[in-house]
């Protein structure tokens, strides 16, 4: 079973990053610069293909790299990934040991301000935690993938219009349609610091775009989460902007994710 790694990069050097991340397995990597250009080469022996696009936004990255994607098993990735070795037979192991799974969701360790869970036992995801897991924990049978027809949304996450949540509402969206998603108590690999490319601090845009995308992950119940969100990390996430000003700027941003909503379901309701 071959796992193929899917890397979203911007203006990088692919051998150098290839060598960086620990890459001992097929991979391709988005490179978003300000060029087309593709380039293919052979790196510990399994074969790295490179696309660059001029162009922005990690959710086109992901989808370009699903179009291109030829192994069995889907690995999301992000340049600041370092890879455990022996993580591609540490992976293939898991999806045999459970055949029942679609997606298999595995550790990577972060820094401890910003991490969203930790992995200690096997079980199924559900729709009520599936939103803590980040795309890089995210290895999926290519096969079951391709027959969603699940992509990336481009209007959240780096370089699109709201920071983040592209991971979240791909994970729902595939649970959604039928297909299982597993946790796996194995770290793959670990998360280098430095600046991320949506994470600049829990200020304002941070709690509005965090509503929108509450709007889009649970409608209804959107603000009610919002609230249990708040007074669960209030301690951390409330210190520039105060609680009640943070209730505030997400409730906004509900109120424009309902907008954005609507047309969707008004053509899901056109198609019956």
């Amino acid at each position: 079973m071959k796992v193929q790694v899917l890397v979203s990069a911007m203006n990088t050097d692919p051998h150098a990053l290839a060598e960086k991340m620990n890459l001992s397995s097929d991979a391709i990597i988005i490179n978003q610069c300000d060029k087309k250009d593709y380039k293919e080469f052979t790196h510990r022996g399994r074969t790295v293909k490179c696309f660059s696009y001029a162009e922005r936004g990690v959710g086109k990255s992901r989808n370009h790299a699903l179009g291109e994607a030829d192994s069995d098993i889907c690995l999301f990735s992000d340049e600041d990934i370092v890879y455990e070795d022996g993580y591609e037979d540490s992976i293939a192991a898991e999806f045999a040991r459970n055949p029942k799974a679609d997606m298999i969701v595995f550790n990577i360790t972060v820094d401890e301000a910003r991490r969203t869970y930790h992995i200690d036992e096997r079980k199924r995801v559900r729709f009520y935690n599936c939103g803590r897991y980040g795309a890089v924990s995210f290895a999926l049978r290519r096969d079951r993938l391709q027959e969603s027809g699940v992509r990336f949304s481009e209007l959240f996450g780096g370089g699109a219009k709201y920071s983040n949540g592209e991971d979240s509402l791909f994970i729902k969206e595939f649970m959604k349609k039928g297909y299982r998603v597993y946790t796996a108590p194995v770290t793959i690999g670990r998360e280098e610091a430095g600046d991320s490319s949506w994470f600049s601090g829990y200020h304002e845009k941070f709690f509005f775009d965090r509503g929108v995308l509450y709007a889009f992950l649970y409608g209804r119940l959107a603000t009610l989460m919002a609230l249990r969100f708040l007074l669960a990390h209030k301690r951390v996430m409330c210190r520039e902007v105060p609680l009640k000003e943070a209730v505030s700027l997400m409730k906004k941003g509900i109120a424009e994710g309902k907008v954005l909503c609507r047309p969707q379901r008004q053509d899901v309701k056109g198609m019956k």
